[in-house]
């Protein structure tokens, strides 16, 4: 099942508030994956790059260009959970 992502905010710290349309609101770290993929690095070192994040046509990720994206599975299982939604 997938869980769509609704919206995405990024944050100073190179997180990421993510909003799924069933109403889960996760924050996801993207640090770990800067230190895993040399391709993520580029959210670090490019000024203003992590902030042109976006949510994909369908709800079914995000992404920042056509090199970096995030699959909504990955966002909504490797995020932790934040009150507000019902998580289901």
């Amino acid at each position: 099942m997938f869980h769509k992502v609704e919206s995405v905010t990024p944050l100073p710290d190179l997180s990421l508030l993510v909003e799924f349309e069933n109403g889960s609101r996760r924050i996801y770290d993207t640090k770990p994956l800067l230190a895993k993929w040399q391709a993520f690095q580029a959210l670090a070192n490019i000024k203003g790059l992590f902030e042109q994040v976006r949510v994909d046509t369908g709800g079914y990720g995000v992404s920042w260009n056509d090199d970096l994206d995030l699959a909504c599975d990955e966002l909504y299982h490797n995020g932790s959970e934040i009150g507000g939604g019902t998580g289901v």
